[in-house]
């Protein structure tokens, strides 16, 4: 009970945190929408060709969307040294750090999976491939996150962390973003996803038992 209460404390604290600066949120969504709202205009009325790339745009958009709230998810806590005091709680570190991934996820990744099917339709893509691209940003915005939080905790406290987050992390992110926009490719063109899907939620999965430690592990460094 008492692992629950910290871990809920946590996510409503971030939360809170985010609404009270909005601009990080705002920031976000806006490159989110006006990425993928360019290359309709700069292409052209060519819907054969907007539907063939529609996935790695969509895809490429999310994850530089993501990216660019990572530098901020300890930085807060690290600055007023409530990062040093989460660490010293009797509560599992790895518990506490999901709760901040999923803060995370939450302000940054889901408002990516609720305005995907509005812009979806810029590229013509049917309802099917539609479907297919939110629940691939639903499986990978998360493992997006966690991999981040990584970078995020090693980066933590030095100058120019944004552009280490985004050299570190990126490499990693490479999976995702080719199932990601695999699987919906592949519903455009009428083939199967049922194996892509799988392999981001491999990812998931994996993300999910492994990214919290090494974040740990990082924070307990860069907090030193």
């Amino acid at each position: 009970m008492a692992m629950f209460k910290a871990f809920y404390t946590v996510v409503m604290r971030d939360l809170l945190l985010a609404m009270r600066n909005r601009s990080d949120i705002l920031t976000t969504l806006f490159f989110f929408v006006i990425a993928i709202s360019l290359f309709p205009l700069g292409i052209g009325p060519e819907l054969n060709t907007l539907r063939e790339i529609a996935p790695g745009v969509f895809w490429v958009a999310a994850l530089l969307a993501s990216m660019l709230a990572l530098e901020r998810l300890f930085a807060i806590d690290f600055a007023d040294g409530t990062l040093e005091q989460l660490l010293l709680t009797p509560q599992p570190a790895t518990l506490l750090v999901l709760a901040k991934v999923l803060a995370h996820w939450l302000i940054t990744g889901v408002p990516l999976v609720l305005l995907s099917p509005l812009l979806g339709l810029q590229y013509n893509l049917s309802s099917e491939a539609i479907q297919a691209l939110m629940l691939t940003l639903l499986l990978g915005t998360p493992s997006l996150s966690l991999i981040g939080a990584i970078g995020a905790a090693l980066t933590l406290g030095l100058r120019g962390g944004g552009v280490l987050v985004s050299l570190l992390v990126l490499p990693l992110y490479i999976p995702v973003l080719i199932f990601g926009a695999g699987a919906v490719e592949a519903t455009v063109s009428g083939l199967g996803a049922a194996g892509y899907i799988s392999m981001l939620g491999a990812i998931f999965l994996l993300s999910l038992v492994m990214a919290p430690l090494a974040t740990v592990a990082a924070l307990r460094v860069s907090a030193e």
